[in-house]
């Protein structure tokens, strides 16, 4: 086959005969010349989609199962591996706890969890349609399990939607619908008129093309002003992955160039590339480079891994037999099939058969019959819902806050990026008029309600019916939420003014309590970079704009003992409770405050008023100090230069510079705390410096922990379910056998000393 015939199986998948055909006498040059260029590009005919029956049997070519067999067992394999980690099985009784109150933010509030125990029975179920994904055993019935119980998790807990989980259930979803377990299948031994059979082109057309949408979709989200000016994921540039490009490059310009302009040409590229033959190892090199990063990156599972099983579907779809056929014949029998011709099937619409042919003519389908054109009304109809959904947030306005739409199935990845600075929630008895104030995310596990106006509905909610349980009635629930997106200025997402239990919400209706963005102000954030810039390490700063009438009231810590606020744009005035004073400061004004108390900023100009707090952590800024000075005596210590005694209280310094693995007694708080960050750094320096053994050991061993408990509490659970529950006595110490850790387990140092040495992972 030539490189145009190449480029053309790749992009639509080549006729399965025609695969198979290299060992015909026709030769390939002939073949060449009776295609089209319009057939050697995009691997069909103009007179293929000249009717409805033509495309048809277009979607309905026989293709080689090979490659789709391969991708269902990786698939089935990750999704198995995903169900103990990120789907939450080894935390089970953590996130769905019997009989307390939680508030919890389901797709439609009449979704609710089950009881634990079958909760437990609900994820048994959906590992073992992993399972049969992965074996191809039972292989419509493992779907089945597989999906229903993943949509119903997936349904019963907004907070943690993201796009990676709403992939694997469509690809759960079109694996239903495919005969994807034609090859290296369980089914295919129990079954041999299936094993080895054609599959129709549509198969492999409607998943090239949801991974086509899944990288295209994303780079026409990263179009977004922010993203290409920057502004989205600048933090990235720091982390210890980037640094070969820091070497040539300066760390603005590595976020820029690196992770903004690569992340946005790859997104855009990718599907393309992919495609076609000349540009496919390219697109192999640097989509699994980008996959790779991204699993060090960011916490997101499996889904860089199952992005990278899912590149080779768009190679030819014989290249499972070639590539195993070069493996040694003794491991043939483990190993999936090498023969060259798979056999006929029913679910393929076949050219017209030549006399020597017509051995096997009874499972030939000539024309196409309903099953087909159903294949080809599911392919059209799917791909153009999945085009679409993206671009539906005019429908579900209700959903819309500064990003659009329900997040989770949009593919705007990592095109926003939030930080929040204040977050107040205020309740009102209705009856006595009683203020009182709640802890931030008091009755919920979740944090990720203070960004979207429908979750909030929900945990309004949600309070109001448990506040009665203290005395609370008729309660009213009053939220201030300071957030800052994309770097720009920290401002309230909605009005702190709105009752949120009695304000209205609908999923189709837009959201009247939602505060606008104020992207006027957006130019500041090169202002900001300026200011930062000219402040030392010790010098913290955070800007603020407000809306005219609005004000906001803050605490500053005892340990913040130099702040002040610095005015830039409108006008405010500034009252310090506790002094009842007053100050009116205009643009390029500023003010101190003072620690420990309580103080209010009112905007009282027409237009938003824009200001900073600058500020200094004194008792941090001491800490440190100190830290240095007894760093300089260890040193001094160490190298025979300190010819003073040492008083008792820094005794402890030797004792730790004779012993460093030892537990080191120190009276003094301060030594004390530094003795601990010393040896927590050393920690952390050992585990950065291990080897690739010790590495792999680590991770094997955090993994089986992991898997272990899931599975143990499962068993457990569905004990509890078949024969009822055992004595309490029991049942602790089968939980506490359940919990058992590694014996020296290290914690998360890297997360506790990410700010300290320099940049954890992120």
């Amino acid at each position: 086959m030539e490189a145009g015939d190449a480029i053309a199986g790749a992009l639509v998948g080549s006729d399965g005969e025609e695969q198979i055909s290299k060992k015909d006498a026709t030769p390939k040059t002939d073949q060449a010349k009776t295609q089209s260029k319009m057939e050697q590009i995009f691997g069909f005919r103009k007179e293929d989609l000249s009717s409805w029956q033509n495309l048809v049997t277009l979607l309905n070519r026989p293709t080689d199962p090979a490659s789709l067999g391969i991708f269902r067992c990786l698939f089935g394999l990750l999704m198995a591996i995903d169900i103990t980690q990120e789907r939450g099985l080894s935390h089970l009784d953590y996130k769905y706890l019997d009989g307390a109150p939680v508030c919890r933010f389901p797709l439609f509030n009449f979704l609710q969890p089950l009881p634990l125990d079958w909760m437990y029975l609900v994820y048994l179920v959906m590992f073992l349609g992993a399972l049969g994904i992965m074996l191809g055993c039972f292989y419509r019935l493992s779907c089945l399990m597989f999906i229903s119980t993943y949509w119903y998790i997936f349904f019963l807990d907004k907070t943690a939607w993201n796009n990676h989980s709403y992939l694997y259930g469509l690809i759960g979803f079109q694996l239903t619908l495919m005969d994807a377990n034609r090859y290296w299948s369980v089914d295919g031994l129990r079954r041999p008129s299936i094993r080895n059979a054609h599959v129709p082109l549509w198969n492999y057309t409607v998943l090239r093309t949801q991974i086509f949408i899944v990288y295209f979709i994303a780079g026409i989200k990263k179009l977004d002003a922010d993203w290409v000016e920057g502004y989205s994921m600048s933090y990235l540039a720091h982390h210890w992955l980037f640094d070969p490009f820091k070497v040539i490059l300066p760390v603005e310009l590595v976020s820029l160039l690196v992770v903004h302009g690569g992340g946005l040409i790859l997104d855009l590229t990718a599907g393309y590339l992919l495609f076609f033959d000349a540009t496919r190892p390219y697109a192999f090199f640097f989509v699994s480079y980008f996959h790779c990063m991204n699993s060090q990156l960011f916490s997101i599972g499996m889904f860089a891994y199952t992005m990278l099983a899912t590149s080779p579907l768009f190679c030819y779809p014989d290249w499972p037999r070639r590539f195993f056929g070069s493996f040694p014949s003794f491991l043939s029998a483990v190993l999936p099939l090498t023969s060259a011709k798979p056999q006929s099937s029913t679910s393929c619409i076949y050219h017209e058969i030549r006399p020597a042919e017509r051995q096997d003519t009874a499972v030939r389908a000539p024309k196409p019959r309903l099953k087909h054109k159903l294949g080809t009304i599911f392919t059209l109809l799917y791909i153009t819902e999945q085009f679409c959904m993206p671009y539906t947030h005019f429908i579900t306005q209700g959903y819309n806050n500064w990003t659009n739409g329900l997040y989770g199935y949009s593919w705007d990845m990592m095109v926003h990026s939030r930080t929040h600075q204040h977050v107040k929630i205020t309740y009102k008895d209705g009856k006595t008029g009683e203020i009182g104030y709640l802890n931030p995310g008091v009755f919920t596990q979740s944090r990720r309600w203070k960004d979207h106006g429908d979750m909030l509905k929900q945990y309004a909610t949600c309070l109001s019916s448990l506040l009665p349980r203290y005395n609370i009635s008729d309660p009213e629930i009053y939220f201030d939420i300071w957030v800052s997106i994309n770097e720009r200025f920290q401002q309230r997402i909605f009005d702190p003014r709105v009752d949120i239990v009695k304000a209205d919400w609908s999923p189709f209706q837009p959201n009247k309590w939602l505060m606008p963005l104020l992207v006027d102000l957006s130019p500041w954030r090169t202002k900001f970079q300026e200011i930062e810039g000219s402040l030392d390490n010790q010098t913290e700063i955070v800007f603020i704009a407000d809306f005219p009438g609005l004000h906001l009231e803050n605490f500053v810590s005892e340990d913040l003992g130099n702040t002040s606020i610095h005015v830039l744009q409108g006008q405010v005035n500034v009252e310090v409770v506790e002094e009842k004073k007053n100050y009116t400061l205009q643009p390029g004004q500023q003010t101190k405050v003072p620690a420990g108390a309580y103080h209010k900023v009112y905007t009282v100009s027409e237009d938003p008023s824009c200001y900073m707090y600058i500020y200094v952590n004194t008792t941090e800024a001491a800490l440190q100090e100190n830290f240095t000075k007894l760093y300089e005596l260890q040193e001094r210590i160490k190298n025979g230069t300190e010819t003073e005694p040492l008083p008792p209280e820094l005794q402890p310094l030797l004792a730790a510079d004779d012993d460093e693995g030892a537990e080191v007694n120190a009276t003094d708080p301060v030594v004390q705390l530094f003795l601990k960050r010393q040896r927590r750094m050393k920690e952390v320096k050992k585990r950065r410096e291990a080897g690739v053994l010790q590495r792999l050991d680590r991770f094997a061993v955090k993994k089986y922990y992991t898997i272990r408990r899931g599975f143990l509490m499962t068993a457990i659970a569905v004990r509890n379910l078949v024969v009822g529950l055992p004595p309490l006595d029991q049942l602790r110490r089968e939980v506490d056998f359940a919990n058992m850790k590694e014996p020296q387990e290290e914690g998360n140092q890297d997360e506790q000393l990410k700010d300290e040495v320099g940049h954890g992972e992120l």
